[in-house]
């Protein structure tokens, strides 16, 4: 299997029921059982299954003839087709094909996720993101903490991807290197949510939403911001961070990111910088790896314009 196809792989027990990827969208039962009948009869398959309709099951009689069909093309110099397409061949975490999808709750487009075994901030937003979009399109995460733990509700394109997910990391563990290094295991357990559309406000460390790039980015998005503290006179005393909030004034030109990454990258690293619209401006998030570092791009900067003749301050 091509290293490039999953985003991490995980150690696979045989089945008798076998994962077909890649597989040309207008395929039909009769081309499945056509390439797997030399190996063994084949008792029952899916087809069209996923976002793209690419993905298919097929399941044997006997789980050896399975096994014999992955050994072949693990070893064989050519690779499996179906109308001139490669098909990559894997054990289902099934072990039968079940078309009802009698799973014991009602299926559909989101999914339940409990992390066991960790805190709420050891697995980041952006590792639930890479191992679940493996088995397509995630359209929206919500984390959250309830009585159970740590969970998030996961929201695909359909139903037949959120299956395929659902069957293939349900009771698995995330691999150990995408995990802090303090972390030494974290199990999922999967159920299917009664949600259909995840409202998301903000793009933040806690929710994303991968399908609207414009939605508003909460500061918590970006780590080190600090909050308002009080001084000795009972006033908010503004508080040292490496993390700086610019407010751009009389925009008459276009600031985009690579213009603040070029002005504010002039006094230190720049890591990330998240822009936002708040109260009809323009405003920007911009990280750097020290408080000092911030310190000095501040005083140089605030009150200062972009482009001459006072426009974008």
């Amino acid at each position: 299997m091509p290293s490039g196809s999953t985003q991490f792989r995980y150690t696979q027990t045989p089945s008798k029921v076998l994962h077909l990827r890649n597989m040309p969208w207008e395929s039909t039962e009769e081309e499945l059982v056509e390439l797997c009948k030399p190996f063994g009869r084949v008792v029952n398959t899916m087809c069209n299954v996923g976002a793209n309709r690419n993905q298919a099951f097929v399941e044997f009689a006997d789980q050896n003839q399975a096994i014999s069909m992955v050994s072949y093309y693990a070893s064989s110099s050519e690779p499996a087709q179906v109308r001139g397409k490669t098909v990559y061949i894997q054990y289902s975490n099934r072990q039968e094909i079940t078309n009802n999808k009698g799973t014991g709750d009602s299926s559909g487009n989101v999914l339940l996720v409990t992390f066991e075994g960790v805190q709420p901030n050891d697995v980041s937003i952006d590792v639930i993101h890479l191992v679940f979009s493996a088995f397509g399109f995630v359209h929206k995460i919500a984390t959250f903490e309830k009585a159970a733990g740590f969970q998030a509700l996961i929201q695909y394109t359909d139903a037949p991807t959120a299956l395929e997910a659902k069957n293939s990391l349900d009771g698995r563990s995330i691999p150990r290197y995408l995990l802090a290094q303090h972390v030494s295991i974290c199990h999922l357990r999967i159920t299917f949510s009664a949600h259909k559309d995840l409202n998301i406000k903000f793009q933040s460390h806690r929710s994303r939403d991968y399908t609207n790039p414009y939605l508003p980015v909460n500061p918590t998005a970006i780590e080190g911001i600090a909050q308002p503290m009080l001084g000795s006179d009972g006033k908010i005393k503004e508080p040292e961070s490496n993390v700086l909030l610019a407010s751009i004034e009389n925009m008459q030109y276009a600031v985009g990111v690579d213009v603040l990454h070029t002005v504010f990258s002039s006094f230190g690293a720049v890591r990330k910088i998240a822009m936002f619209e708040k109260n009809g401006g323009m405003q920007a998030l911009i990280q750097y790896p020290d408080i000092t570092t911030a310190g000095v791009a501040k005083q140089a900067l605030e009150g200062h314009c972009i482009y001459d003749g006072g426009y974008c301050t």
